[in-house]
């Protein structure tokens, strides 16, 4: 953890982020952009480093970035139960997602075994599936 202020350069490199994600994330009201001295640059603190890092991790996990905002009002860590009803509701979102997956994975499976068995179709099975009413 860096100890000292940051220009948005040193913290967009410092967090493995682009220029413009800081800047997006300023946009969003996800990151407080701090106040440009009259001569100089804006500096920014460890804590925004921190914040940045918090971003990207819920991100990671799947968190919009609307959700990640809401994270982010809970970070007093007093909000344990509001915290895990959003993890709760994201992790509801990753297992229907995975069960669709699962579905398409079966589905594509078995059109292209019948492609691979090579028996004569008047019309390709993987494309009649998909143009099938």
């Amino acid at each position: 953890m860096k100890k000292h202020p940051m220009t948005i350069g040193g913290l967009a490199e410092f967090s493995g982020v682009n220029v413009e994600t800081i800047r997006f994330y300023h946009r969003r009201g996800l990151l407080e952009e701090p106040i440009k001295p009259p001569q100089g640059y804006r500096r920014y603190t460890p804590e925004a480093a921190q914040r940045v890092r918090f971003i990207q991790r819920a991100q990671q996990l799947g968190f919009t970035l609307t959700e990640v905002k809401e994270l982010l009002l809970l970070e007093d860590g007093q909000s344990c139960r509001e915290t895990r009803l959003l993890a709760e509701r994201k992790l509801d979102v990753i297992e229907h997602r995975i069960a669709d997956l699962i579905r398409m994975q079966t589905l594509l499976t078995g059109l292209v075994k019948q492609c691979k068995n090579g028996g004569r179709f008047r019309r390709c099975p993987f494309l009649q599936t998909l143009s099938a009413e």
